[in-house]
């Protein structure tokens, strides 16, 4: 809360929560990660919190249910999921299956149909087959989410994975690797398709690229418009107008209003 409260005066409008599984927060039973959200969101002089990668058995319910009607909370959520196969995560020690993730992005949805779900998935684990991965990609071509963080496994000395059997040929894991980020290039532009023509709060940032500068909607809608030193650090309402040919939404427009 103090560095929450620091970053605040120094004239920030949005925090990102993030740490290695920041879902385990909390250092003693009455201190959580649900708790600290809550405490957060009471702080004045912040527009928007954003959290960062969640693992699915940590991002409960009554989290989901907060962020929902949340004042600074934005509809965005990144859930590694790493597998589509049962039989892979089991190889990887994750603490859930596919039957609970499927449920977190549902209820998700159930109550923010806006809301963008990004998803951390690896490919070509040891003892990941031709079957497993298509199970893996067909799972998350169902699913209703925006885009996907795509990682080629490779050996780490020292862990478990290295010693396991069933290595998966580098080329295979780089073909699985570009149809995955195929697919996730799909899905954003889907999810970017159903936000066109309407209105949207951007919060811009310093970075300048060939005359054009970026923002990104409450839902993690990545914009462009012509750098204007005015917008820095602004939150700008705007029209979503058109995609690009680099994928992210073209603003044409002057921002309605600055809020």
């Amino acid at each position: 809360l103090n560095s929450a409260k620091k970053a605040i005066e120094t004239g920030v409008k949005e925090i990102v929560l993030t740490g290695v599984n920041i879902g385990d927060f909390g250092s003693h039973p009455d201190e959580n990660f649900f708790k600290l959200v809550q405490e957060l969101d009471k702080l004045q002089g912040i527009n928007r919190f954003r959290i960062s990668s969640i693992e699915p058995n940590l991002l409960t319910d009554e989290i989901i249910h907060f962020v929902s009607n949340s004042q600074h909370f934005v509809p965005h959520f990144h859930i590694p999921l790493q597998s589509g196969s049962n039989k892979i995560l089991k190889l990887m020690r994750r603490k859930y299956d596919v039957e609970l993730y499927e449920n977190r992005i549902l209820y998700i949805k159930s109550l923010m149909p806006n809301c963008a779900i990004g998803v951390d998935v690896i490919t070509g684990f040891p003892g990941e087959t031709e079957e497993d991965f298509l199970e893996t990609y067909q799972f998350l071509n169902r699913l209703d989410i925006t885009y996907l963080h795509v990682f080629t496994y490779s050996e780490r000395e020292n862990t478990t994975a290295v010693k396991l059997s069933g290595s998966v040929p580098k080329e295979e894991r780089l073909k699985r690797t570009h149809m995955l980020r195929i697919l996730s290039e799909k899905k954003r532009r889907f999810f970017y398709e159903q936000h066109l023509g309407l209105e949207a709060e951007v919060l811009f940032e310093a970075e300048e690229n060939t005359g054009m500068m970026n923002g990104f909607t409450e839902n993690y809608i990545r914009v462009k418009t012509a750098y204007d030193p005015s917008l820095l650090n602004q939150i700008k309402k705007i029209r979503l107008n058109k995609i690009d040919g680099d994928g992210e939404v073209l603003i044409e427009e002057i921002p309605i209003f600055q809020s």
